[in-house]
């Protein structure tokens, strides 16, 4: 029987999980087969002065990755509740092209250690792929401007603008994810989190829609990619048997920005209450609550290196997670802090877009304040430990 393109099927939430799992069981057993590959062609990582690890560990773990991803995506497109999102949209067999040339691109990193500007341009050609099949921003919503009692206006973005902004949301979510990845179980842990989340909201959009096949593309790129990491952190997790290298670190990154770019063009922009205004808000939170641990470990790093006269990828023992160590955290602790805050932040902001605004504020600050607490509590004891 034919459907219509847009016709509603109901939500497939059993068959995302399906795909995730998939994608996780997959990872898991590809990793050890990686590792042993990784070992024989020489991708490993040396300990360095900045590094916390302090024995050999090969890398090169976002090939195993892909390959979860690539499962997930052929199980996909071979479930009949699903396939029919392939007829429809080309984001999810863009996100695997793109997916595939950052992780040879990471790979060879991991085996040779490219330079910043190749690995610049592997970035940027990547998000050129995802541009040119048509996963981009079409409209942003500003909080200035409104009429008619609407609150804030959305712009419409030209062609140019964006596919410059994809570019750009794209290029920083690669480069965040891979300043994270300091700590045997960070990134990937803090990817599973980020996907999760990202997951949950691509749910909640394609709920909003019915169930609209041409809403299943974002869904399936989380799920995907959220097994992926889940696959990959019994692996990773302290103590590391195998780091997932700049292959995997891109990877994530890349996949998280077109699930939430993805996603953010199937909203349909109506209404100006505030629950509305949340809707309209919703891409842009996601994607800022994802990127905010991340993300501000960069800013910081490119703010600390270029005030010191160095360049922003001068390498240094100064991240969040190194700063957790320092004032007394262990590298688990650290780690399940990170993962706090990524959670609070990134579910957080979901949730404002799920429930009622009041009470995921009040819950989102009692939990930070929780979080922080606990972050501070080996300094408070020093300082106790001093004054006693």
């Amino acid at each position: 029987m034919d459907y219509a393109p847009f016709a509603p099927v109901g939500l497939p939430a059993r068959e995302y999980l399906l795909v995730m799992l998939t994608a996780a069981v997959t990872t898991f057993l590809l990793t050890g087969l990686v590792r042993l590959l990784a070992i024989r062609v020489g991708a490993v990582a040396y300990p360095r002065v900045r590094d916390v690890h302090v024995k050999p560990m090969p890398r090169m773990g976002g090939v195993a990755m892909y390959g979860g991803v690539l499962a997930a995506t052929f199980l996909a497109a071979n479930l009949p509740a699903l396939s029919r999102g392939f007829a429809y949209s080309k984001d999810s067999l863009a996100v695997l092209i793109a997916g595939g040339l950052i992780v040879l691109v990471g790979a060879l990193d991991d085996r040779f250690e490219l330079d910043s500007l190749t690995k610049l341009a592997g970035q940027v050609t990547a998000a050129g792929i995802l541009v040119l099949s048509g996963v981009q921003w079409f409209v942003f919503w500003v909080p200035w401007g409104g009429t008619d009692g609407h609150v804030g206006q959305l712009l419409v973005l030209g062609s140019n603008q964006g596919q410059l902004l994809t570019v750009l949301l794209v290029v920083a979510m690669i480069n965040a994810m891979n300043f994270v990845d300091g700590l045997d179980g960070l990134a990937s842990g803090i990817g599973l989190i980020s996907a999760a989340a990202t997951f949950v909201f691509c749910l909640s959009v394609l709920d909003r829609q019915n169930g609209d096949v041409n809403a299943y593309p974002p869904a399936l790129i989380a799920a995907a990619i959220a097994g992926a990491c889940l696959g990959f952190l019994p692996h990773n997790f302290q103590p590391a048997k195998i780091f997932m290298g700049d292959s995997g670190s891109m990877l994530i990154g890349l996949m998280l920005a077109t699930a939430s770019t993805s996603a953010s063009g199937r909203i349909i922009y109506t209404g100006s209450g505030p629950g509305d205004t949340i809707a309209l808000l919703s891409p842009l939170l996601v994607v800022a609550a994802v990127l905010f641990v991340p993300l501000l470990d960069l800013i910081m790093a490119v703010v600390r290196r270029t005030k010191a006269g160095k360049s922003p990828f001068h390498a240094d023992k100064m991240h969040l997670h190194h700063r957790l160590l320092e004032i007394g955290h262990s590298q688990r602790r650290a780690v399940l802090l990170m993962y706090l805050w990524a959670g609070v932040i990134a579910f957080g902001a979901v949730s404002l877009t799920l429930f009622n605004t009041w009470v995921v504020g009040w819950v989102v600050a009692l939990t930070v304040l929780l979080a922080a607490i606990i972050s501070l509590i080996p300094r408070m004891r020093t300082r106790a430990d001093r004054e006693s």
